[in-house]
């Protein structure tokens, strides 16, 4: 019933994560009825994001050039890196305008029942880097994700850096702004009360 070009199109849209069949038959069909003047943006970013992107080489988040602007820019607080599972967590963090540092994105987190071991992670990249920085590093902070696999893969940093002059701190974790005490599970007070700070 619907052209070939419109299916293949709702088809390419239901592959991306969180896209289910009717939303990517609604894309499509606000696409379809777009003026051309605003599709081919569209089309043109979407062909140029391969072209466009690079791996900063320090730090593992994605950028315009290598290395990246936040590692190459010399007002960061070099001697704090935060260190996140993936480019979208550091974008998250970077958006609070709170962290100064500098940071390494993992991309992922150890889980053997996915068959993700250290070698599929940029740990080692990690490791490397905070031993031939001379000191300069003085404080890794882990914000990984309250997981499973996260705490998992923030307590095999911790082990791999074991030894070194290097304060490993955690971000807090606990109850978020707006949530009820009554709702929230047992091992969220229990970080909310071990994590609490001055008021």
């Amino acid at each position: 019933m619907l052209p070939k070009s419109l299916k293949s199109l709702i088809e390419e849209f239901s592959k991306l994560p969180g896209i289910g069949p009717k939303s990517a038959q609604r894309l499509a069909m606000h696409l379809l009825k777009s003026p051309h003047s605003k599709i081919e943006p569209l089309g043109k970013a979407v062909l140029g994001l391969k072209e466009g992107v690079v791996f900063c080489g320090k730090c593992w988040n994605l950028a315009d050039n290598d290395p990246c602007s936040i590692c190459e820019d010399l007002s960061r607080d070099r001697s704090t890196i935060c260190v996140v599972e993936e480019v979208l967590d550091a974008a998250a963090i970077e958006k609070t305008r709170e962290f100064g540092g500098l940071y390494h994105v993992l991309h992922g987190v150890l889980s053997p029942v996915d068959g993700v071991g250290p070698e599929e992670l940029k740990i080692a990249d990690l490791i490397k880097r905070v031993r031939e920085s001379d000191g300069e590093v003085t404080e890794l902070v882990l914000a990984t994700n309250p997981s499973l696999e996260g705490e998992a893969t923030a307590l095999y940093i911790q082990k791999q850096l074991d030894g070194l002059d290097l304060k490993i701190t955690r971000i807090a974790r606990g109850l978020p702004t707006g949530g009820d005490i009554e709702y929230s599970d047992d091992l969220t007070l229990s970080r909310a009360l071990n994590g609490r700070t001055d008021f």
